[in-house]
């Protein structure tokens, strides 16, 4: 008498699902660091770019800074095509508040989710909420 044997047994499903949850035990811790290293290149990225348009401003504006106010997205006149096409996110921050704008003159001491950017009225400089003044992240608590 032969026996024909389609299909899988049961050890060997067992097997394949221990596998698959030995993979995904090393994979996903790694995809949560790479979510917030991302995070951190586009907030640089924003960071810079807000700057050059600052820079570009003054410069055109024959060195007058933009009427920027602390609030949602509010940078003034240079969020128009000339400069910046939309309000940056500082994806860092992450949430409501990461278009929001603090007027201040010095970066963040610590991490905070209250803005996403620092802006001194003063001189115009700029920093990304939640990094220190070397453009470096401040640790998630």
């Amino acid at each position: 008498m032969r026996r024909i044997g389609y299909g899988f047994t049961l050890i060997e499903i067992l097997i394949v699902v221990v596998i698959l949850g030995i993979l995904a035990a090393i994979v996903v811790p790694l995809m949560a660091g790479a979510t917030q290293d991302a995070a951190i290149a586009t907030a640089q990225t924003e960071l810079n770019k807000v700057r050059r348009a600052v820079e570009v401003f003054v410069v055109s504006n024959e060195n007058s800074l933009p009427a920027v106010v602390a609030g949602d997205g509010t940078w003034g006149e240079i969020v128009t095509p000339a400069y910046l096409r939309e309000a940056p996110e500082n994806q860092y921050v992450g949430g409501a508040n990461s278009r929001v704008i603090a007027i201040g003159n010095a970066p963040d001491v610590a991490y905070q989710t209250n803005h996403g950017w620092i802006f001194d009225a003063a001189t115009g400089q700029v920093w990304a909420g939640g990094f220190d003044g070397q453009d470096q992240p401040l640790p998630r608590p």
